[in-house]
């Protein structure tokens, strides 16, 4: 299964717009194996509601911690 392999995606969900929106990291996700969508892994016991946004992975050293 896909998930077995590094993510290609995190998943963050976002609240508010422009400047003033607060993102928060809430899982991830991995290309299916024919290309034509995503699985995504919400973090356990999460309650998720709103926008929930893709974005590619920082390299290691450009991440703020958590």
């Amino acid at each position: 299964m896909s998930e077995s392999r590094k993510p290609s995606h995190d998943a963050f969900a976002v609240a508010g717009a422009g400047r003033n929106s607060t993102w928060t990291r809430i899982g991830a996700a991995w290309p299916n194996d024919d290309g034509k969508g995503f699985n995504i892994v919400i973090v356990p016991g999460l309650a998720v509601s709103g926008k929930i946004v893709l974005r590619e992975p920082k390299p290691q050293a450009d991440q703020e911690p958590d």
